[in-house]
């Protein structure tokens, strides 16, 4: 995993996001303005993950957070390949991924609990940034025709079940 700092201005005992923290922002630690990141989603970040369709990939993401007093807009842009397993041949697939995605944050409490509240709100980019890659995954993922695994067509194709139409069947008209 990697994340680098860009056009931000950070109090200098902010510690960016440690790959312990999973690129973890503590708002409260930020000074209000736009504040960008960029955020790489690899092989060992999406093997930590468990129960996931997602066998592996990369995945480029950039954040660029606009933090003001109250509130926050955050945007951020996912691009490249996760691979997932074919509901066909069971093989490893490709899909390509590039989506960008605005999260809007809701106060509609009184200022006083904002205040309270502001010193501990956090936000998890590589989780965002994974929800992003996983609701541009197809219900349904398959190689296209042609590019799924040879064996396991001629398996698949030796256990069809033949069933005759019965519209088309002339023994069923002699009945």
């Amino acid at each position: 995993m990697h994340i680098s700092k860009k056009s931000s201005t950070f109090a200098p005992d902010f510690a960016p996001m440690s790959e312990q923290s999973h690129y973890i922002i503590e708002l409260s630690r930020l000074p209000v303005g736009t504040h960008s990141f960029d955020i790489q989603l690899d092989n060992d970040f999406f093997a930590s993950l468990e129960k996931t369709e997602i066998l592996s990939g990369n995945i480029s993401a950039k954040a660029t957070l606009n933090l003001r007093e109250e509130d926050y807009q955050l945007n951020i842009a996912v691009h490249g390949t996760v691979f997932v397993v074919c509901d066909r041949c069971l093989d490893p697939m490709p899909l390509d991924i590039d989506d960008e995605q605005e999260i809007f944050s809701e106060d509609e409490e009184d200022e006083e609990t904002i205040h309270r509240k502001s010193s501990n709100r956090t936000l998890d980019l590589s989780w965002l940034a994974y929800e992003i890659v996983s609701i541009n995954i197809p219900l349904v993922h398959s190689h296209q025709p042609g590019e799924c695994n040879t064996q396991m067509e001629l398996l698949l194709h030796d256990h069809l079940c033949d069933e005759p139409d019965p519209e088309n069947d002339t023994d069923a008209d002699i009945e």
